[in-house]
């Protein structure tokens, strides 16, 4: 007899875990049905472990610059086997976190292949078998993989994805990176503060394309002082791959033909849903490129199954996919019957975006462009870090924050950081969005001193003509 269920949740990302643990909360008998590692390719492949890297660098990078400092940190060396090592520490220790909370909310774990068999039927095969569970609701969490490139599918020796990027086996001596997008700069980032010769190829006009324009020029300009080649409008044609290296034949922006030797490729040129081969058709659910189409509460085109995270519409974060994971558990509740719970639908305007290279990157809401594209009258403003006393202290004043304001009805439409530490500042201004907050709130916030916060709050006034330190 099948085990049957409230919630069934395929996959345990981001997205997949939070949403089975809300489940529980709110007294759903609920199961996850994971094939690989219980946390997913974030917890363990992907957002934290290269975190991880990425701090090592960072700390490798300022004990090279100890003098800047007044400090002396002679024959500094990094131990790449070590650096690699606390990485996958960190993401074991979050794994065993995950499992904990699987075990306190109750909810059952199946480890095994899930594929959708019918309505409110999921088989789950494992070495030891296939079992049935049955449930009145099904949520698709199954996340997504890196995207090759056909004509240089990953080897693991010297074509990598970010899997591969973070258990290296050597140092890259010249490493490529395809694709400037969140993925590709933290690992051009980490490579470049280890040692490696780094070169990045974008096919647009500019690095991090999603950011503001001026965000992405700010960071070329940072990348390439740090010794990285940056190429953007260029585009990798084809990639031979030998014993020693690889050789990368790059079509650059005037349109000529150059033939390029590197150690090592890692391609970030996007990912694909895993949305093959788990029973979509079975459910009566169509997909776009693989992307399954949601309305704001998480329902799919079919009754009783959900679908949150890298399966469906980006962006594809993993906060985002936690946050569908909360509604959709919470939607699925009052379905059944709780008159407690009120689930609200997903603004993905509201959704920040961080890259945690050198410099860190963070923003929610608008470009100025899309403002300006969208018809708004806009105000924009921009303060920079060299005008912050705390920025200055940290020895870290390269930087800015920018806001771009509707001049009309001075609603904060966006919000824009390159430097230190704003991954952690974003959130303010993405909960000035959601309380719909306008120019005047945020000028008459007080900021603490000292802080590099307190760019926020000048950006705000010098949007207005109103900026004090610059």
């Amino acid at each position: 007899m099948a085990d049957s269920y409230d919630v069934i949740v395929l996959g345990s990302g981001p997205g997949g875990y939070v949403a089975a643990i809300r489940a529980a909360q709110l007294g759903l008998k609920t199961a996850i049905v994971e094939r690989e590692n219980l946390g997913g390719i974030c917890l363990n492949w992907g957002c934290i472990p290269t975190k991880a890297l990425l701090r090592s660098a960072e700390v490798f990078h300022q004990m090279q610059h100890a003098r800047a400092y007044g400090l002396a940190a002679d024959n500094v060396r990094a131990d790449l086997g070590a650096v690699v090592a606390r990485s996958r520490g960190v993401a074991k220790q979050l794994n065993q976190g995950v499992t904990h909370l699987m075990k306190k909310n109750k909810i059952t774990v199946h480890m095994g292949t899930g594929v959708i068999s019918g309505a409110g039927t999921v088989d789950v095969t494992s070495e030891k078998g296939t079992v049935a569970l049955t449930g009145k609701h099904i949520i698709v969490a199954t996340g997504a993989r890196a995207r090759d490139l056909p004509f240089a599918p990953a080897d693991g020796n010297r074509v990598w994805t970010y899997r591969h990027a973070m258990t290296p086996k050597e140092l890259p001596s010249k490493l490529l990176v395809i694709g400037s997008g969140a993925i590709g700069i933290e690992f051009a980032s980490f490579y470049n503060d280890m040692g490696s010769k780094v070169t990045v190829v974008e096919m647009l006009d500019r690095v991090v394309p999603v950011e503001d324009a001026d965000v992405s020029a700010f960071l070329e300009k940072a990348l390439t002082k740090q010794g990285m080649t940056v190429l953007t409008g260029s585009g990798v044609e084809t990639i031979a791959v030998d014993a020693e290296g690889v050789t990368a034949r790059i079509k650059r922006k005037d349109g000529t033909m150059v033939d390029e030797r590197f150690s090592h490729v890692i391609v970030a040129v996007g990912i694909v849903p895993n949305t093959e081969a788990i029973g979509l058709e079975a459910a009566g659910i169509a997909t776009t490129r693989g992307i399954i189409a949601t309305d704001a509460y998480g329902r799919t085109s079919a009754p009783g199954v959900w679908a949150i995270g890298d399966v469906t519409p980006g962006p594809w974060l993993a906060h985002k996919a936690s946050h569908e994971g909360v509604i959709v558990a919470e939607s699925i509740a009052a379905e059944l019957g709780n008159k407690d719970v009120h689930p609200h639908p997903m603004d993905r305007g509201n959704i920040p975006g961080c890259t945690y290279c050198h410099p860190q990157i963070a923003s929610v809401g608008m470009t100025e462009a899309a403002a300006n594209a969208a018809g708004h009258t806009v105000r924009a403003g921009t303060f920079p870090f060299i005008g912050n006393g705390k920025a200055i202290a940290l020895g870290e004043a390269e930087g800015f924050v920018k806001t771009v304001f509707d001049a009309t009805t001075g609603e904060l439409l966006g919000a824009h950081m390159i430097g230190a530490e704003v991954t952690e500042m974003i959130q303010g201004f993405v909960i000035g969005r959601t309380l719909e907050t306008t120019e005047a709130e945020l000028m008459h916030t007080v900021f603490p001193h000292p802080t590099i916060s307190e760019s926020m709050h000048e950006s705000v006034l010098a949007a207005y003509g109103r900026a004090i330190h610059i």
